[in-house]
Formats: C-alpha cells, sequence, structure tokens
C-alpha cells in the first residue's frame, strides 16, 4: 500500500497530466488521491514545494523503467530503444510526460524546479553520450545534443499534437548521422 504523500504525488502528476497547471491545487489533489482535506499541504507547504515534489516523483518514475535502455551493442539496438523509450513515454506514460512537459514551461521562471527537472534530463543525457561513445560516435557531445532535441521534439509533437506518425525513420537518421 501506498503512503498518503505518493498517494498525493500520484494525484498531482494525474491532475498535471490531464487537467494542466491551473487545475493544480492542494484541495484537489487531496480529492483526487482521496485523503483527509490538508493532507498534501502538510507534504508541500507551499506551490513551489509541491512543484518540486513532483518533479521529482516524476523523475523517479521515469528513471525506473529507464534503467537498462542504454546498454546497445549496435547501431541498431540504440535506436530499438530509442524508439521503445519514445513509445513508452507518449503512450503507456502519456499522463506522466504530458505532466513533466507542463512543469518544463514552469520551470522557465523557477530556478529551483528547473534544477529538479535537469536532473532527470542530465542522467538520460550521461547515459545516451556514453551510448554513443561506445558506438563509435566522434563527438560525443554534438552527438548527444542532436539525438536529445529529436527525442524531445518527437516527445513534444506526439503529446502536444497528438501525432504518431512512425518515429523510426527520423530517429534512424538522427542516430546514423551521430555514428559518422
Amino acid at each position: 500500500m501506498s503512503s498518503s504523500r505518493d498517494r498525493a504525488l500520484d494525484a498531482a502528476i494525474e491532475l498535471l497530466g490531464t487537467r494542466g497547471l491551473k487545475a493544480l491545487t492542494h484541495r484537489r489533489i487531496d480529492e483526487r488521491a482521496d485523503l483527509p482535506p490538508g493532507s498534501t499541504s502538510n507534504y508541500f507547504r507551499t506551490r513551489d514545494a509541491l512543484l518540486r515534489g513532483v518533479a521529482d516523483a516524476i523523475l523517479e518514475k521515469e528513471m525506473s523503467g529507464m534503467r537498462a535502455t542504454f546498454a546497445p551493442r549496435s547501431a541498431e539496438e540504440l535506436l530499438d530503444a530509442l524508439v521503445a523509450l519514445l513509445d513508452r513515454t507518449t503512450e503507456d506514460q502519456r499522463t506522466l510526460t504530458s505532466a513533466r512537459l507542463v512543469l518544463f514551461m514552469e520551470a522557465s521562471h523557477s530556478p529551483a524546479l528547473r534544477e529538479s527537472l535537469g536532473r532527470g534530463r542530465a542522467a538520460f543525457e550521461a547515459a545516451l553520450q556514453s551510448a554513443l561513445g561506445e558506438l563509435g560516435a566522434r563527438d560525443t557531445v554534438a552527438s548527444t545534443r542532436a539525438v536529445m532535441a529529436c527525442m524531445e521534439g518527437l516527445i513534444l509533437h506526439r503529446v502536444a499534437r497528438h501525432d504518431d506518425s512512425d518515429v523510426r525513420p527520423v530517429l534512424e537518421l538522427v542516430v546514423r548521422s551521430a555514428l559518422t
């Protein structure tokens, strides 16, 4: 059984991902999580603390599902892993990803939130850079930036525009270019 704090965070992610930032209030979280009034504010006194808590919860959920993604032995395996990751984040975890995207916009006004969200990106970037280096990329920094920008753009298009087109050809072009 999950703790009240975890239930509050799950409810906050659900609200952010389905109804947006304006829907995120301590009261609505308590209602959605079926918690006594005031429970969420006991864990997160301010809105900023709540947003950072949600960002950390999203990071934890995303990273737990990503551990083995970047141990490819070939460009094809890396491509398969990236397509699977993109599918998981935009299909299975669509609400979670939508919540993260909402927080990205809010982070432009909040250094603390930007730092919380940045930890996840940094971990993903480091794993990708290592994988690209192992596969022979000459400029791992530029290659990582290119693949990251492509992934982020494709995720945004899938979530915000409901674009369900095949991402494999686009990712293949970028991955192959990164490795030449």
